[in-house]
C-alpha cells in the first residue's frame, strides 16, 4: 500500500510563542491544537505543527537537530504580488521574489522567526 495520506508537517522552532504569533498573522489559519511545546495550524488538508525544539529529541533521536535552510514548504495562491504586498504590510521581508521560474511559476519566498523557508506560488502558465 503506498504511503500517499501526508497529514502533518512538525517544524522544530526555539521559541513557541514567536513562533505562533507569526503563524497567526501571517497565514491567519486556524489553531486545531495548542499548549505549552505546540501549536498545530489547519491549512486545507494537512496540519502544521509548531514544536518546541526541546521536544525534538523524542522525535527525531539519534539524529541531530537540524539548523539552517534544509527544506521549502510552498503555499500556491492566485496572486503573488497581492500576497507580497499584504506581507509587506505586515513587516515581513522577502528572501527573494517575486520572480517567474522557467517551470511556469511565480514566486516570492520568505522565513519564520526559526528559519523555516516558506515560498508563495502562483501559475502562471
Amino acid at each position: 500500500m503506498p504511503l500517499v495520506n501526508f497529514e502533518v508537517v512538525t517544524l522544530f522552532v526555539p521559541d513557541i510563542g514567536a513562533a505562533r504569533a507569526f503563524y497567526e498573522k501571517t497565514f491567519a489559519v486556524e489553531v486545531v491544537y495548542a499548549d505549552n511545546v505546540s501549536a498545530v495550524f489547519g491549512f486545507a488538508g494537512t496540519m502544521v505543527n509548531l514544536l518546541a525544539e526541546s521536544q525534538a529529541p523524542g522525535l527525531v533521536a539519534p539524529l541531530p537537530l537540524g539548523q539552517g535552510a534544509r527544506m521549502l514548504l510552498t503555499i500556491n495562491v492566485e496572486d503573488v504580488d497581492a500576497e507580497v504586498a499584504r506581507l509587506g504590510q505586515l513587516g515581513i521581508y522577502l528572501l527573494n521574489g517575486p520572480v517567474n521560474r522557467p517551470w511556469g511559476r511565480r514566486t516570492a519566498a520568505f522565513a519564520d522567526p526559526a528559519g523555516h523557508v516558506w515560498e508563495l506560488a502562483q501559475e502562471i502558465g
